[in-house]
């Protein structure tokens, strides 16, 4: 069997590894433009701020242990063009420009994802950063030791945890969105409006409901960021407003969504044989609402490679869906969530309520507690739980992995209530903070 895998980051380092020990005797070949595999690029921020002080250490795998394992692993080679039906590709060694044609028995897309970039006025300047890969985070780090004003356009996770690390460089920073409040994607007002009163508290300016719409700049350089309502002075511009699947080549021969994402199966099956596609490169099955969506993240891309690298030979594992379980810090508070907000809910006229507790994580009897707020997100009608979400200074952020599986498993509200949890005073009270949500309702 010929193994070819286009792209390894996330999914097709997953796909690569797994198909070296299900298939001892394939023949894998593993085609990546870039000179290294495996960016952690949500380690970007910790590595801007000095947390992470060697970025060794946000790679997980190598060229050199893939080869170890029996891949033929080509860097710096571009896939040019595919003909899908009938299994040919053609690649570009990106060193010397020398063009050569390829063949496959089963080909893996793992592509990955590529940051937005909006076609406005000066938009190529320099000193408008990326934030994606390995060389986006040095040239980050290089500009900032030269800037004093930065301005991050985006607020979500990346923007968000970028912002923080540039106020600990004692940089003046804005962050700029179009929505009316930061991270509205991933949490509801309720949270927000913690994560802005921490980031104004910090030094952080907002703008928010804000449209980008032009760049000015000096020499090439951008010098200001217009807005529909604002002019901000800058020396330097983080573009973090999300990302699309990186999928031209395959337009017009693969089921995609509108944004590109290739559509797949629960083996990870494309709609042409013997293709398949995992990571960012897809749009993933969302289980709160039993639709496909595009959810760029590591935790997803890794598990559909390695389920992709199973269902090669023939359909072993089902994907089992995602819930777009996703976390943050914030000046030491601590943001989990999973599935749909409340917002995002009703914007798409589902019938959901809500419950939302706020309680103390420990007893008071203990010589030291934290607050919490709690909210669980569930359908009027049928009562299951479609989304949670915890802020609190204590790192309960693991509650909300539980409350994935709640809704991965279709538990109700009323479920939740008597769900056995363990109590010791070090760690929580009698009745779970997940319990007490339950009874709440059924109250």
């Amino acid at each position: 069997m010929k193994i070819v895998i286009i792209g390894c980051t996330h999914a097709g380092t997953a796909v690569a590894i797994n198909s070296a020990k299900l298939y001892k005797n394939a023949e894998i070949t593993v085609y990546e433009r870039n000179d290294n595999i495996s960016f952690l690029s949500c380690g970007i921020a910790l590595h801007v701020q000095g947390v992470v002080k060697d970025p060794k250490g946000l790679f997980y795998s190598s060229p050199e242990q893939l080869r170890n394992i029996g891949v033929n692993i080509k860097m710096r080679y571009n896939v040019k063009n595919v003909d899908l039906k009938n299994k040919k590709i053609v690649v570009e060694n990106l060193e010397t420009k020398e063009e050569f044609d390829d063949t496959f028995d089963k080909l893996i897309i793992t592509t990955g994802s590529w940051p937005i970039v909006p076609d406005i006025k000066g938009i190529h300047m320099e000193n408008i950063l990326l934030s994606k890969n390995f060389y986006h985070a040095q040239d980050i780090i290089k500009k900032t030791e030269q800037v004093k004003n930065i301005i991050v356009i985006g607020a979500g996770y990346i923007g968000v945890e970028l912002v923080e690390a540039f106020r600990e460089h004692g940089k003046n920073v804005t962050l700029i969105d179009i929505e009316d409040r930061i991270l509205s994607r991933y949490l509801d007002k309720e949270f927000t409006d913690v994560a802005e009163k921490a980031l104004l508290e910090n030094g952080v300016k907002l703008a928010i409901g804000e449209k980008v719409i032009k760049f000015e700049g000096k020499d090439n350089k951008v010098r200001k960021v217009i807005t529909t309502k604002n002019e901000y002075k800058t020396d330097m511009v983080v573009l973090a407003m999300g990302f699309n699947p990186n999928t031209a080549l395959f337009k017009g021969q693969l089921d995609m969504l509108e944004n590109g994402a290739i559509i797949v199966d629960e083996y990870m099956r494309t709609s042409v044989n013997d293709v398949f596609a995992a990571g960012d490169s897809c749009a993933v099955y969302y289980n709160p609402d039993g639709k496909y969506r595009y959810i760029p993240l590591a935790t997803n891309a890794v598990r559909m490679g390695t389920i992709a690298a199973y269902n090669l030979a023939k359909p072993t594992l089902k994907y089992p869906g995602t819930q777009g379980t996703s976390g943050i810090k914030i000046y030491g508070n601590n943001f989990a969530a999973t599935g749909l907000t409340e917002s995002m809910a009703k914007s798409q006229n589902l019938n959901v309520d809500s419950i939302i507790i706020t309680e103390n994580n420990r007893p008071e009897f203990m010589p030291e507690y934290y607050s919490l707020t709690f909210k669980v997100v569930y359908d009027k009608n049928t009562e299951r739980i479609l989304g949670a979400q915890i802020v609190s200074k204590a790192d309960l952020t693991q509650s909300i992995n539980t409350m994935s599986v709640v809704i991965q498993n279709k538990m109700t509200i009323k479920d939740l209530a008597f769900i056995d949890f363990f109590f010791q005073p070090h760690f929580n009270k009698p009745w779970n903070f997940l319990n007490i949500a339950g009874l709440e309702y059924i109250k």
